[in-house]
């Protein structure tokens, strides 16, 4: 199991100390320092059957300055968000937790981080 995290998010630290308890086998990608490429982003967007916009904090001083709020969510903007979130890795929603058979969740959630946990259970 991978867990995409940024040390400085509660929701993330949660995540850790839950999968910590359970005993879980992860890898920490600490996502702000190890960026994720374009096409990293695309894969775990495939997983999650998700839209890049949908895992963009729109609320982040850096998604103003872009002014993401006025993009265009549609296939054909979709490569311009997938560099932005390149580009601006803080803009990426986290945790994202991919779980060992593939099964990728943004967990934000108690819910979500025992799913994925399910998810990686032999």
């Amino acid at each position: 199991m991978e867990i995409w995290i940024n040390p400085a998010c509660s929701k993330c630290r949660s995540a850790l100390s839950l999968l910590d308890a359970e005993k879980a086998d992860y890898t920490v990608r600490r996502y702000l320092e190890d960026v994720p490429s374009e096409d990293e982003i695309r894969a775990v967007l495939e997983r999650l059957n998700l839209e890049p916009w949908d895992i963009t904090r729109t609320q982040e001083p850096a998604a103003k300055e872009l002014g993401l709020k006025d993009w265009p969510r549609d296939a054909d903007a979709r490569d311009r968000w997938v560099t932005a979130l390149a580009e601006h890795p803080k803009l990426i929603q986290r945790p994202i937790i991919t779980a060992d058979d593939g099964t990728t969740l943004v967990a934000r959630t108690e819910e979500a981080v025992r799913e994925a946990l399910a998810h990686s259970k032999s």
